[in-house]
């Protein structure tokens, strides 16, 4: 099962989200502040962090982003509210998903093992076996390595996280596809309900910064006004 880091300092919160996962096989992690948290993450080496928003001393957008600066593991957010700026300032932070508390277990559950999916390999850590080497798909600049999940850009590998990993791979399957936010949710974010398209948008922008060399003036994740967004065309 996912070894989990849960950042929280509300006590009762992080009693029931800890209690909740243990009982679904979880090993976790708790800590009460962002710099605790910080402290634990390399021992314990967590496959997926549960980090709130609202912490004393350093807060959930700090956390996420000393985190993003060393490490790409998933990231979800919990937030007391799901409808105001600090769900957009969290996205943009590098968080992969957000939970609004309070959150039943079988939800987090969920949420945690789709947040997983996404870049998951076979249990041996390795990429399936195929006939023969895949080839490294270079589109200009840009090199994707679908086998070993590896994206580089003028010989160097980029850090993407795993929501920016998994938009790149499925918008580049079909270059000059458009796809919806809806449909990317579902595709990406496996939200099958009417979802969030801030978690797109937000994505978008993160992967952007990294791929683009304008990332105001995109080539290969294109916006199509009033539609979504497509891979391309060059």
């Amino acid at each position: 099962m996912p070894r989990v880091l849960l950042i929280e300092d509300d006590a009762a919160v992080r009693d029931g989200v800890t209690l909740a996962l243990r009982r679904r096989g979880h090993e976790v992690a708790a800590a009460a502040s962002g710099e605790e948290g910080l402290a634990v993450l390399p021992g314990f080496r967590p496959d997926i962090v549960l980090l709130d928003l609202m912490l004393p001393g350093k807060d959930g957008f700090q956390v996420c982003r000393l985190i993003r600066a060393e490490r790409q593991l998933p990231i979800i957010m919990l937030t007391a509210r799901g409808d105001d700026l600090d769900v957009v300032l969290g996205l943009e932070a590098g968080a992969d998903d957000y939970i609004v508390k309070p959150a039943r277990g079988e939800v987090l559950e969920a949420r945690i093992r789709a947040v997983l999916r996404r870049t998951a390999l076979p249990a041996d850590g390795a990429p399936a076996a195929e006939p023969g080497p895949a080839p490294v798909e270079t589109y200009g600049e840009l090199a994707i390595d679908r086998a070993g999940l590896v994206v580089g850009k003028g010989g160097q590998d980029l850090a993407l996280a795993p929501s920016e990993m998994k938009l790149l791979l499925f918008l580049s399957a079909t270059p000059g596809q458009v796809f919806s936010r809806q449909q990317l949710l579902e595709h990406v974010w496996e939200h099958s309900y009417h979802g969030d398209a801030r978690l797109v948008d937000a994505c978008v922008m993160r992967l952007r910064t990294k791929i683009e060399d304008i990332p105001r003036s995109p080539r290969y994740v294109q916006t199509v006004r009033g539609f979504g967004y497509r891979f391309g065309p060059l």
